[in-house]
């Protein structure tokens, strides 16, 4: 067998060696997840070390919960491999090419007009991507987390807003992407130094205007009242000198019932979002009665996502939250962000390098189709998506250890800042409103959680004594 396919062309070689590592990582991965759905099989009773934090009912829940999920991403993940496959073994890719290039013609530019030919190409790709996926965004939102209490969406607004983000993709993905086409054209011999400084200050441009600018497009976010809370937070981010400067909750209660919490910003201007689902105070979910209007200008979009109190959701209290919020900022004073931002930048130099090196192999674009041009977004997803994937699965691997790691450090620094109690009940709480199953497979949690299990950061914390 390996003779067999050592004695073909090379471009043969190369095209079996990527369907065939596509193919090992999605059985250890469906290995891995078999694992994890035993254990959710197996484990139908509480574990007594589990006895005083998880009551049997919430245990269960999650436990169903969970294994819902483990069996859609089995079914979702078969359907996504063999789709692939079929558009890698009947031509797909170059077949796609060439719809976007008769769409060109048709508007009078030839194949010269390279650049246009891979806006459209790139348009219809993420058109089809985003047809073929829409039944199994439908299915999860409207059958798994509906069932298990989290959806607060209509199928209209679900509708709505997934036409929004695939809008708001295009306007930022086309142009950025022919910027960078025309970076590699005229970039000379170091074009990939010229295309990694133009990718990176992208990066740190949507960054910065992600939450002013885009995510308000999707979910209302309003400042933080004035109050307790606010002061106390402003008071904890100044005793480690974090340059805060705004506070804000956002409505993420429209959607779901999962709760969440982040900071993002630079250098003095950093602001922290916390979700309206986090806060035992704020939370829709918590309020008895039907939901109050929204604003005259947002009717509309309220009588759509009406949050629909199915499960009543704990949140956190002040303490528990400010408790979070230590975790996070712990994140920031030890550089973990800046350390992540220097990874991720460093491995984008040494893509960007080795594309630079194997570009002008023609045996790659023929393993895929290409026999009669070598289009550099074709080259792009070839290299970077194909050829990279063994390094991409063992530096994802690398990365979730690092962010265990992370976690632990973090949770060890409000530790430090006297909230280990407050930050114990927080996870607890967490882990509950979120269905969060603690128990997981050795094996499926090395190679998955970039954040530890719930037992492992409870006890990294200490026995500390609960109300």
């Amino acid at each position: 067998m390996i003779q067999t396919i050592l004695d073909l062309p090379v471009e043969k070689q190369i095209f079996y060696s990527v369907l065939g590592f596509s193919w090992t990582v999605y059985l250890w991965e469906a290995y891995l997840a078999y694992r994890q759905r035993r254990i959710y099989r197996s484990t139908t009773h509480v574990p007594q070390e589990l006895g005083k934090i998880m009551d049997t009912e919430t245990f269960e829940k999650s436990r169903l919960y969970q294994l819902d999920k483990s069996n859609f991403s089995f079914w979702s993940g078969l359907y996504s491999e063999t789709e692939g496959t079929l558009i890698l073994l009947l031509g797909g890719i170059p077949c796609l090419w060439g719809v976007a290039g008769s769409v060109t013609t048709r508007f009078g530019f030839g194949p010269e007009y390279e650049i246009s030919q891979s806006l459209v190409f790139l348009t219809l790709a993420t058109l089809f991507s985003a047809f073929t996926g829409l039944p199994w965004s439908i299915y999860n939102t409207f059958v798994i987390e509906e069932k298990h209490g989290f959806n607060q969406q209509t199928l209209g607004f679900f509708l709505k807003d997934a036409v929004k983000k695939f809008v708001v993709t295009q306007c930022i993905l086309l142009p950025v992407t022919s910027l960078l086409l025309y970076i590699i054209k005229i970039g000379g011999d170091y074009f990939f130094i010229y295309a990694w400084l133009f990718t990176l200050g992208v990066s740190l441009v949507l960054v910065t205007i992600y939450a002013d600018y885009i995510a308000p497009l999707f979910d209302k976010f309003t400042p933080l009242p004035e109050g307790e809370l606010k002061t106390e937070i402003e008071t904890m981010a100044k005793s480690i000198s974090f340059p805060l400067t705004k506070v804000y909750v956002v409505e993420g209660s429209k959607r779901s019932s999962h709760s969440n919490a982040y900071f993002y910003g630079f250098f003095k201007n950093k602001r922290i979002v916390l979700f309206d689902t986090l806060l035992e105070d704020y939370s829709p979910l918590n309020k008895t009665g039907e939901p109050q209007p929204e604003q005259a200008e947002a009717d509309n979009t309220a009588s759509e996502a009406t949050a629909k109190p199915k499960n009543k959701k704990q949140g956190c209290n002040n303490p528990e939250i400010l408790a979070v919020l230590g975790h996070e900022l712990g994140h920031w004073k030890l550089g973990h962000t800046v350390k992540n931002i220097v990874i991720s930048q460093m491995n984008s130099f040494l893509c960007f390098f080795l594309f630079a090196v194997l570009i002008g192999r023609k045996e790659l674009f023929l393993a895929f189709g290409f026999h009669d041009s070598q289009p550099t977004l074709i080259g792009l997803m070839i290299i970077f998506q194909f050829i990279f994937s063994p390094y991409n699965e063992l530096l994802s691997f690398c990365l979730t250890v690092l962010s265990r790691r992370f976690e632990f450090q973090a949770d060890a620094f409000a530790r430090g800042m006297g909230k280990a109690s407050e930050l114990y009940s927080a996870l607890i709480k967490l882990n509950k409103d979120n269905l969060g199953f603690p128990v997981a497979d050795w094996l499926f949690s090395m190679w998955h959680y970039s954040h530890p299990p719930l037992l492992e950061r409870l006890r990294a914390l200490g026995n500390v004594k609960q109300d």
